[in-house]
């Protein structure tokens, strides 16, 4: 059953991030702009192949969610393990928005983790360029979704705690949904957005919110960990019930009849 709370979670998560997604990807949104025939850059010709180059994105997001839900699946089996993969979650979400707003930058460190991989890379970008069709766009855009990002890692992160093929994947396209609005008007109208979405307001206030959604995440966490507490509590006065009827029936039998 779809868990539609995690995939609000994810989406909003990628519209908030809008605020960095401009920084990460803003360059590289205009850069394939710049790759296009100059006949297709403006109008709806541009916001169309923008659209092309964000679904290669997506299809990323998307394929790296299903192998993480397929390779960590019997997790759902692993009650203690699942938990702790939902705390990292939400302490991955808090240092994303603390990074997004400037207060803690330690997510930056782990971002370049992902540097040789997007060097290794760079022979095929330029392959993609200039763009001709519409499979030469979704290929740069498939290519755009593994660039070393710690919005994308928070993601992954909520993804991983699905354990489950379907559901990971899903949170992960959900993730890549929230971010497209913000990539389609740097993509098509670059300069205004850019500077509305980097001020220190914006960004400050967007850290914050992911910050609440990583609190939410944590405390989803210790909630569900009482439940399964209080489960165990229910069974087990319900096995001492059916003994102590016994002993109540045995107390008839040995009580004298008139």
């Amino acid at each position: 059953m779809t868990d539609f709370a995690w995939l609000f979670t994810a989406a909003t998560m990628g519209l908030l991030g809008g605020t960095h997604c401009v920084g990460m990807c803003g360059g590289l949104s205009g850069a394939f702009t710049f790759a296009l025939p100059a006949d297709q850059r403006q109008g709806w010709r541009l916001l169309l192949w923008q659209l092309v180059f964000n679904s290669g994105r997506l299809l990323t997001y998307t394929l790296l969610g299903l192998t993480a839900g397929y390779l960590l699946a019997d997790l759902q089996n692993l009650g203690p393990a699942k938990q702790i993969i939902r705390i990292i979650a939400g302490v991955f979400m808090i240092l994303m928005g603390a990074y997004m707003a400037g207060w803690f930058l330690a997510l930056a460190q782990i971002e370049r983790l992902g540097g040789p991989l997007w060097k290794a890379l760079a022979p095929i970008r330029q392959r993609m360029f200039p763009v001709r069709h519409p499979g030469h766009a979704i290929a740069a855009g498939m290519i755009w979704g593994l660039l070393p990002c710690g919005l994308v890692y928070s993601a992954m992160t909520l993804a991983i705690t699905r354990a489950d093929p379907g559901q990971s994947a899903l949170v992960m396209l959900a993730f890549g949904l929230g971010t497209l609005p913000t990539l389609l008007l740097t993509g098509t109208a670059a300069g205004q957005i850019k500077r509305v979405l980097q001020r220190p307001g914006t960004r400050k206030t967007a850290g914050l919110l992911i910050i609440l959604f990583g609190l939410w995440t944590l405390l989803g966490t210790q909630m569900h960990s009482s439940h399964q507490h209080s489960g165990h509590a229910a069974g087990a006065v319900d096995h001492e019930m059916p003994a102590m009827d016994h002993d109540m029936s045995g107390m008839d039998h040995d009580m004298p009849h008139h």
